[in-house]
């Protein structure tokens, strides 16, 4: 699998809202992202990947992923 960076990207106003709304009184993973920024950017994670081969899914959603089934 090959990495093909992006940069982070910032979270969308209506996402933001949404998420908002469904979480008045906030919560942990929302917390960091505000409180620290993109935690998680495919650089980081670039120098793991070959250079060639099908793309693989960016590390950051994943890591992600991971967090929030930690996140009671």
């Amino acid at each position: 699998m090959s990495l093909r960076p992006n940069p982070a990207t910032t979270v969308p106003e209506e996402t933001a809202k949404v998420a908002r709304a469904a979480f008045p009184r906030g919560c942990r993973l929302m917390d960091v992202r505000d409180s620290l920024g993109p935690v998680f950017d495919d650089a980081r994670f670039a120098r793991l990947f070959s250079t060639r081969g099908r793309p693989a899914e960016a590390p950051w959603r994943l890591a992600v992923g991971r967090l929030g089934k930690l996140d009671p």
